[in-house]
């Protein structure tokens, strides 16, 4: 049987736009209390208000993922609120656009802890405590398609999402005798900031765009439909959660013939003068 999700509390980090706030407001709709992280304290309290529209509780922690004691806030703040949490949801994450070569210490340092150690930190600190308290949960890592294969120009994003997808499959695998659940979750192309972020980040114009013009239409989606598959996973767990079987199945094949992928890229890559 499904897991009833009512009044359970989500913990979610990046929860001011995209991904993170349409999963907090489908969580509302599932009848959750919520626990929202993001730097940006105006559309943070935005998505509170949408969720409690919806009949959920919401307690606002503003704070950068990469601090030090933000993990335990988060999860504290979960607990003076609430009583407990059910459900954590590392979200928070960026991207950049360069080769290797050109991707400074500092950049590929900084995305590391940003998208992987800042997720690894705060599903660490909540596995401890629920193992502590002999409670189950849940908890999830917000990967990527890129983490099961790479674009040129994306190493240094593909690379944390696979950090993030192989730790997940272990924790998954040491947590399940306790009765708790982990799953990566693997969008495609999501309308989001994401690309206009990435961009303005590797020191190129965004010029305003939400996907890039190398994005086919067919593997663009709204962050609401990756939001509707979470709940969905919430209530019936499993390890990997895909919002598209194709790319999926892309991803295997290219994983078994590498040399196709390298062909289907070409065009991706050129040359600078």
């Amino acid at each position: 049987m499904p897991f009833d999700l009512t009044s359970n509390v989500m913990v979610i980090t990046g929860a001011s736009s995209g991904i993170g706030a349409a999963t907090a407001i489908a969580a509302a709709e599932a009848g959750m209390d919520l626990v929202l992280n993001a730097r940006r304290a105006r559309k943070l309290e935005a998505v509170a208000e949408q969720a409690r529209e919806r009949g959920a509780g919401a307690e606002l922690v503003v704070g950068d993922v990469t601090e030090k004691d933000l993990s335990a806030r988060l999860l504290d703040a979960a607990q003076e609120r609430f009583g407990r949490f059910d459900v954590v949801f590392s979200n928070a994450g960026y991207g950049l656009q360069t080769t290797v070569h050109e991707t400074a210490d500092e950049q590929w340092r900084r995305i590391f802890e940003v998208n992987f150690f800042a997720s690894l930190d705060l599903l660490r600190e909540a596995a401890r405590r629920l193992l502590a308290g002999g409670r189950r949960g849940h908890l999830l890592m917000c990967s990527s398609c890129l983490a099961k294969f790479t674009l040129p120009y994306y190493s240094a994003y593909s690379a944390t999402k696979a950090a993030q997808n192989h730790v997940c499959r272990a924790m998954g695998l040491e947590l399940k005798p306790y009765g708790i659940h982990v799953s990566s979750v693997h969008p495609v192309t999501t309308a989001t900031e994401f690309f206009e972020v990435s961009t303005r980040l590797s020191g190129r114009d965004p010029e305003g765009k939400s996907v890039p013009d190398h994005s086919p239409k067919l593997f663009v989606q709204p962050p609401q439909r990756v939001a509707r598959a979470i709940i969905k996973c919430l209530r019936r767990p499993r390890p990997e959660v895909w919002t598209s079987f194709t790319v999926r199945a892309v991803a295997g094949v290219m994983t078994v013939f590498p040399r196709l992928f390298d062909v289907a890229m070409r065009s991706q890559v050129k040359k600078k003068p």
